[in-house]
């Protein structure tokens, strides 16, 4: 599915978060890896961004394990990316 202008916009400024800490994360990921992701993994990275900060760091930072599969592939490839694109 090709995405509008719009909504890669908006899906951008969705990333940016509340905390620098995930920002850190979301933004080079959305800018480097988002436009080369599956459509599925797409909706679920759109879907993650619908999650509250507080619940997004505990699973990054590893003190809690997303529930929902989609998630939880997508956490270790945003944890993953980070490594290489810094």
């Amino acid at each position: 599915m090709l995405r509008t202008p719009a909504e890669l916009n908006r899906i951008r400024w969705r990333s940016r978060r509340g905390m620098a800490e995930l920002d850190i994360l979301f933004i080079p990921f959305f800018d480097e890896v988002f436009p080369f992701l599956s459509e599925t993994r797409q909706n679920a990275f759109v879907r993650l961004l619908t999650e509250e900060d507080p619940e997004l760091w505990e699973w990054f930072s590893e003190r809690a394990t997303p529930q929902d599969p989609a998630y939880l592939d997508l956490v270790t490839l945003i944890s993953v990316s980070y490594t290489h694109l810094t």
